[in-house]
């Protein structure tokens, strides 16, 4: 204790004594020894007349009247600072908070051994479920891919009969007008309407015939009833 005690106090006069050779300064040998034996005196308490603030003044600060202070103060001074200790003591709400934040922060060890079993676990679920999710989805993939490649095929076909078909109305309506139509104007709108009305209206006319036949067809296959 002594020691570490003197390790400072030889830093610093080894310090002051370099800090005087530099600046060649002339100091006195009395002020050498008052430098070396320095010894500042801890502050005491004033146990006799302490300091208590008045919580019913309107000049004290309101952080000088709360509990914590109040705890402050009997840590500081005890009796002598006027505070009852079972005032110190936090009530039944506080006390049950201070203990779910002790469970909740601090948890035993079997507590914590749990949750980490029960984190793992649930860990593997999750990790299994999505492998199980990528091996379907795998499994799936010819299909999808075949599927994929099927409505390319089917879009394509679309693609291109629709521009047959528009390529044979253009040149249905330049044999009809007589010159070539812009594609956007209602005289090619219109014919394109009353072609497909007719379109419509030739399908409903074969469905209805091959109605027909189907009715027919069994009437006619249906063998006569035997005279009595």
């Amino acid at each position: 204790m002594a020691l570490s005690m003197l390790c400072p106090r030889t830093g610093a006069l080894s310090r002051t004594l370099k800090g005087i050779s530099s600046s060649k300064t002339a100091f006195p040998a009395n002020f050498l020894l008052q430098t070396a034996s320095y010894n500042p005196r801890p502050l005491k308490l004033n146990l006799r007349d302490p300091y208590i603030p008045d919580k019913t003044s309107n000049k004290t600060p309101e952080w000088q009247k709360t509990a914590k202070y109040d705890a402050k103060l009997f840590g500081r001074y005890g009796s002598a600072s006027g505070i009852a200790p079972s005032s110190l003591w936090p009530s039944h709400e506080r006390l049950q908070k201070i203990i779910a934040d002790e469970r909740e922060w601090h948890p035993p060890l079997e507590v914590m051994l749990k949750n980490l079993d029960a984190r793992e676990e649930e860990e593997t679920e999750k990790r299994l479920a999505k492998e199980k999710l990528i091996a379907a989805n795998m499994a799936k993939m010819p299909k999808m891919v075949a599927d994929w490649r099927r409505e390319k095929r089917e879009a394509k076909k679309k693609q291109k009969e629709e521009k047959a078909r528009r390529s044979r109305l253009l040149v249905e309506a330049r044999e009809r007008f007589g010159h070539a139509v812009d594609p956007r104007s209602s005289k090619f709108l219109e014919m394109v309407a009353e072609i497909e009305k007719e379109e419509r209206k030739k399908r409903k006319l074969v469905k209805r015939k091959l109605r027909e036949e189907q009715v027919a067809v069994p009437a006619e296959a249906t063998p006569p009833a035997a005279s009595s």
